[in-house]
């Protein structure tokens, strides 16, 4: 599989419609992005059951600020449409394939249980 270009417009469906999904943020003009891409791209390759999306921080500036993106690439993973990874910058093919692995390994239960009592506590903190 490839890289897909995510915008706005399909963003949620590709979240709540896949079980992994590897987000890149970058800007053409971004040398470590650049340096990332064919890494990404590779990954995408080796693991055609994960979407791996590219969110071009240019063309999809609003995306950019909601997932408050300060330094690119930056690498979003979701996995049952819970974020499990976040990370500004440039990955080399080992440290990618370590976070897909870590990924696929997760127990989904444990990870909802745990954001389900995080947003309990926040709800009594918020009174």
């Amino acid at each position: 599989m490839t890289t897909r270009t995510i915008t706005a417009a399909d963003l949620r469906s590709t979240i709540d419609d896949n079980d992994i999904v590897l987000l890149d943020f970058w800007a053409a003009w971004c040398g470590p992005c650049r340096a990332f891409a064919p890494v990404f791209e590779k990954a995408s390759d080796a693991n055609p059951d994960i979407v791996f999306g590219k969110i071009d921080t240019e063309a999809e500036q609003e995306l950019a600020a909601g997932f408050q993106i300060r330094s690119i690439p930056t690498l979003m993973v979701f996995r049952g449409g819970i974020l499990v990874f976040s990370q500004p910058g440039a990955l080399n093919e080992a440290q990618l394939d370590q976070v897909i692995t870590a990924v696929r390994g997760l127990d989904m239960d444990e990870v909802r249980a745990e954001v389900a009592r995080q947003q309990a506590e926040q709800q009594t903190e918020n009174g």
